[in-house]
């Protein structure tokens, strides 16, 4: 309904020229550049090939930030030692801008697609990490106890008490992870890049097609909907009792 109000008020303002067509286009431009895009691509590329190359260098990003945020956010957790060796470094660079680091980045791992997933990576890493160390100390000590007592101990422990313990806080942690590094997409795509949908909004900038950057944008909505949606799904589906009293 919001989004219907939204789009019918778009649509009355284009009509009767409350909105300068040079910074709001018209919603019949916008599906014009949309429909255009979906037909002849962009710079010689397809409109789906500018999303998967985008979704791609997202999807590595959070792969690596899965595999290694997790496993040592949940032995901080349960070590002091280890929280003590790990946590000073990524709260030194976790409030740092993605940009402020993205230079370096370039400068060790070259243009390429290395640096923009290195930087996606490390925009993903610290919620993970803060969400496995939180939800190990969360943790009822009853609960572990009981398990011990019961003869779990050690990676028997970890994978069938601890893990699934932490799985609904992880995932919300995974849910703000995705968030982050999909805002980080478009600093990603600044640098030496000819694809992805961060980059076609920058480039149609230089030459004032905002039509298209209000398609990149919308695409870029929708898809961070998407994925939100399914990490919702999955979190309702392991996890039913959570939000529930």
């Amino acid at each position: 309904m919001a989004v219907a109000v939204v789009l019918g008020f778009w649509e009355i303002g284009s009509r009767f020229q409350l909105f300068n067509p040079v910074f709001v286009p018209s919603p019949e431009q916008v599906w014009a550049a949309f429909t255009d895009i979906l037909r002849e691509g962009y710079k010689g590329h397809s409109l789906y090939y500018h999303i998967l190359a985008s979704l791609q260098r997202l999807f590595l990003a959070l792969v690596l930030a899965l595999a290694t945020a997790i496993p040592l956010g949940l032995l901080c957790g349960s070590s002091r030692l280890l929280m003590a060796l790990f946590d000073p470094f990524i709260e030194f660079y976790r409030p740092l801008p993605p940009l402020a680091y993205y230079t370096l980045l370039v400068l060790w791992f070259g243009i390429t697609d290395v640096s923009k997933v290195a930087l996606l990576f490390l925009s993903a890493f610290p919620p993970l990490f803060i969400a496995g160390v939180y939800s190990v100390q969360c943790i009822p000590g009853d609960r572990i106890n009981g398990a011990r007592s019961l003869g779990a101990a050690n990676w028997r422990l970890l994978v069938y008490v601890v893990f699934p313990s932490c799985l609904p806080d992880l995932l919300t942690g995974l849910r703000t992870s995705v968030g982050v590094a999909y805002s980080t997409l478009v600093a990603a795509e600044m640098v030496a890049a000819i694809s992805g949908v961060g980059w076609m909004v920058l480039d149609a900038s230089k030459f004032l097609r905002n039509d298209i950057i209000y398609v990149g944008i919308i695409i870029m909505g929708v898809i961070a909907i998407l994925l939100d949606s399914c990490i919702r799904a999955v979190l309702r589906r392991t996890s039913p009792w959570v939000g529930k009293e």
